[in-house]
Formats: C-alpha cells, structure tokens, sequence
C-alpha cells in the first residue's frame, strides 16, 4: 500500500507541475477558462488534482483574479453536483468505482457519520480545506443529503478557497504565488477551524 501511494503521489506531482507550466504560458488565452472550469469540475468527481494548482498558475501571469476565481468557483461547483447525481443514481455503477480507485472506503463510512451531525458544516469544511471534496459530493448523494443544502455549502465553501486565493495572488502576486501553493492546505485548514468556531462561539453566546 505505502509502495502504490508514493506511485500515487509521484504521479500526482507530475500532472500538478505540467498544469502548472501550461498555465502560466497560456494564461489569459481564450480557452485557458474552459481548461480551469473543465479541471474544476472533474476535481470534484473524480479527478485527483485540485484547481488550485492551476489558478495560482495561472494569477502569476494575470490580474484578473476575481473573473478565474469564479471560473473555479462555477466549474467545482458544477462538478459536485455531478458527483451528487453520480452518488444518487449511479453509485454501484460509478461511484463505488471512484471510491475503490482512491482507495476511500473508509473515508465514505465516516462521511455518512458526519452528515448524521450536520451535513451543511461538513460539506462546508470538505469544500473549503484539502479534504478530499469528492468524496463529499459522491457520498452526499449517495446518502441523499437535501440538494440545496449541498449546493448552498458547496458554493460558499467552494467560493471562500477560491477567491482567497485569488486575492492573495493578486495582492502578493508571483513571489508569493510557490508560497501560496505549498502552504495551501495548512492555511485553508487554519481558517477553516477559525471560521467554524468563530461561528459557534457566536452561537452559544
């Protein structure tokens, strides 16, 4: 298992810097939007690499910030939902395929035990930090979680990681932009947590 994850990763890495390298050449081109909404919408089915790798590519060679993060936005958006329908009507078909292929059994089983909790925080928290997102739009529809819960969690979460991204590229720009991409997951995580339990602190107040 350690063996075929470290295979995993190299291959990962691979496709992540040649994303990388396509974009900043490309950026600003007509169809380098289809290419970051068609990444973003497959990320959050099925496909192992985030949008983050190539919208901070791509902001290192163009200002126009707000316009690919919400091109980021839309196209993840629009992939959890098909990864929602993928879950509700094609699970044993699909689904069950995409779950085996990443080796996220265990993580389906413990999905359904947070959405027992509160599906809105978790597809939150799944939409906005490294975890893996897809198995969060699979498994919510396979768990039928209310639709427009889903979509309204997806979309605020979803929105928040990109156009935070967005902006710090745009106040920090090229320097900043290997920083943004390393540390990404650390930070999303971090605001995650200060997010969640400013909210509850508001709460119980």
């Amino acid at each position: 298992m350690t063996e075929i994850n470290s295979e995993e990763r190299k291959q990962k890495n691979s496709w992540s810097d040649s994303i990388r390298q396509w974009s900043v050449v490309h950026a600003d081109e007509k169809s380098t939007s289809w290419w970051l909404g068609a990444l973003s919408f497959t990320e959050s089915s099925f496909f192992p690499i985030p949008p983050d790798v190539m919208l901070v590519a791509i902001l290192t060679a163009s200002r126009r910030w707000a316009y690919y993060a919400l091109v980021t936005t839309l196209g993840s958006v629009a992939g959890g939902v098909a990864g929602y329908f993928i879950g509700h009507f094609f699970f044993d078909l699909v689904g069950v395929k995409i779950i085996a292929f990443y080796h996220l059994q265990d993580e389906m089983q413990k999905v359904g035990e947070l959405y027992a909790d509160n599906a809105f925080w978790s597809i939150f928290v799944a939409a906005f930090t490294p975890i893996p997102y897809k198995v969060f739009t699979i498994s919510a529809g396979f768990f039928k979680i209310n639709f427009l819960t889903f979509i309204f969690a997806s979309i605020i979460g979803r929105g928040l990681r990109f156009f935070i991204v967005g902006y710090l590229m745009k106040m920090f720009g090229h320097l900043m932009g290997e920083t943004i991409y390393k540390y990404f997951n650390i930070f999303s995580l971090l605001v995650a947590v200060a997010i969640v339990g400013g909210i509850l602190l508001l709460y119980l107040l």
